[in-house]
């Protein structure tokens, strides 16, 4: 897990070991594993605890869970309490919607007054097939089949510090064996989970059936949509540069271009990949091509 993440953040730029980072912080599962992973990575960490005033109790035992747990890790906290309810009604939105731009209107002046980087939040690749599903039933184009990126603007705050999700490398099965087998840490569910009115709920029982294999294929298919999006606006940005060499390629049928692309960038001379039919080797920063 420490490897997977930490391979992602460099591959995509996320952070920067030199300066803090504000860690969105629940309670549950993801984002437990979010600061814990960070931490052992090496990263100075602040976390930032919402309490919506939602669920009562379990809001009060969601907040004491990630004091507790950023006590024994040392790692400074900043809570915020909202009026969630009398948000969405003076703003005239559903409760989701409240809650949402209520928080990362938060995180950006929690990520100023520390000199934060960057805010982390743990959407994973369970989260990216999820919002695909939902874009789909919605309806949508080609934009809202990339899901979300490893880095994006703040919501509430464009202009701000960047919202960077570092586990969109991994899923939700592997996240909960990391913590429950390899670190031996507890986390808290949020009994709404369950409700499946709430679409994103409902989308997410329907994904129970799909194995591991379909959820990383469907996050990987959505940061190739990225890519094109990226060719189309004109964009020099890794996304780019890999679904390019993937048209390059794809009629030599080589798996796993992202790791091709990656050593032309690196200038690995004499790296070899083979295909069942060619063999591809860098020389000189080129690629050449040749049949087996």
């Amino acid at each position: 897990m420490l490897r997977r993440v930490s391979t992602y953040i460099r591959k995509h730029g996320l952070l920067d070991k030199n300066k803090p980072v504000l860690v969105a912080v629940s309670g549950g599962a993801d984002s437990v594993s979010l600061l814990d992973v960070l931490l052992q990575a090496g990263y100075t960490c602040v976390a930032a605890h919402c309490n919506f005033s939602l669920r009562g109790a379990e809001s009060d035992r969601d907040e004491a869970f990630v004091r507790e747990l950023c006590a024994q890790l040392n790692v400074p906290l900043e809570v915020q309490h909202f009026d969630t309810k009398g948000y969405a009604k003076d703003k005239h939105v559903g409760i989701e919607v409240a809650a949402r731009e209520l928080r990362y209107a938060w995180f950006e002046q929690v990520a100023q007054v520390h000199g934060c980087h960057a805010v982390c939040v743990a959407h994973h690749q369970n989260d990216q097939a999820e919002t695909i599903l939902l874009n789909l039933k919605r309806g949508t184009g080609l934009r809202g089949l990339a899901g979300m990126r490893p880095i994006s603007a703040n919501p509430m705050a464009p202009e701000g510090v960047p919202v960077v999700r570092p586990l969109l490398c991994t899923t939700r099965d592997y996240i909960e064996h990391y913590l429950r087998d390899k670190r031996h840490l507890n986390w808290v569910t949020d009994s709404t989970n369950n409700d499946l009115t709430i679409s994103r709920n409902a989308v997410r029982q329907q994904l129970k059936v799909y194995s591991k294999a379909e959820i990383e294929h469907m996050a990987q298919t959505a940061e190739y949509v990225q890519g094109y999006i990226d060719l189309i606006d004109g964009k020099d940005t890794r996304e780019a540069g890999v679904v390019r060499l993937y048209e390059e390629l794809r009629i030599y049928n080589f798996a796993e271009i992202d790791k091709i692309y990656d050593a032309l960038q690196k200038g690995e001379g004499g790296k070899v990949f083979t295909s069942k039919t060619h063999r591809a080797t860098i020389k000189k920063g080129k690629l050449c091509v040749t049949t087996v």
